[in-house]
């Protein structure tokens, strides 16, 4: 199945190079490009695209806000946060906000292509070590432990131990064979995980797993 991917940066030269990186790939079509989050809205609608690669650091709408406004939507498309900072505090509210991962600009080809993969098939793209270094290093990033905690609660016991897991980058085989469950209930358990917490992807969960500070506690 050819992957949909819509290249949003500012930079006409960051595009040309994306388009061309990913151009080369079989699997994957580029179909719309947009300079500034305000177009997105609309050539998603138009193209239907499976994943988004988004500039963060936009002109006019930036890519954050580009971001919430399309987690928010109804059957939205994967996002995956294109920038120039390992730690930062826009990248990390565009992972709360529900982007898959992000991946820095002058991250070789073939791992950005891989990475569109990667999120097209619903797997992050962001360990829990890359997690727990972008919290921990950005200031005034909004973590609060008693609020996270108190929504961790709304999980039944074996439901926590799966959160856990997957904050901890657990894969769905990893966590079954960890708690003794096959991958089906595991993923039955992710998926109930998400509709009870009001999330939409595993990142999330992990957020919230590492914002409760349980990760290095229970691990």
């Amino acid at each position: 199945m050819t992957i949909r991917v819509l290249l949003v940066d500012d930079d006409p030269l960051v595009r040309a190079g994306l388009r061309l990186m990913l151009g080369a790939a079989a699997d994957i079509e580029v179909v719309g490009e947009a300079g500034d989050g305000a177009e997105v809205p609309t050539l998603v609608r138009r193209a239907a695209p499976d994943v988004v690669l988004m500039d963060i650091r936009m002109p006019g709408t930036d890519g954050l806000a580009a971001t919430e406004a399309l987690r928010a939507a109804p059957r939205p498309p994967e996002v995956v946060v294109l920038t120039t900072f390992h730690a930062d505090e826009q990248v990390l509210r565009a992972l709360r906000a529900g982007a898959a991962g992000y991946v820095l600009k002058d991250t070789p080809p073939a791992r950005i292509v891989e990475a569109v993969r990667r999120v097209a098939a619903g797997d992050p793209v962001l360990s829990p070590a890359v997690t727990r270094a972008l919290i921990g290093a950005v200031t005034g990033a909004g973590r609060d432990t008693r609020r996270a905690r108190r929504r961790l609660e709304a999980l039944a016991d074996r439901e926590r131990e799966v959160a856990v897991a997957v904050g901890r980058g657990l894969s769905n085989a990893e966590i079954a064979a960890s708690l003794y469950l096959s991958v089906p209930t595991v993923k039955a358990y992710v998926s109930r995980i998400l509709t009870k917490l009001e999330l939409n992807n595993r990142v999330q969960i992990a957020l919230l797993v590492q914002d409760a500070g349980l990760v290095d506690r229970e691990s």
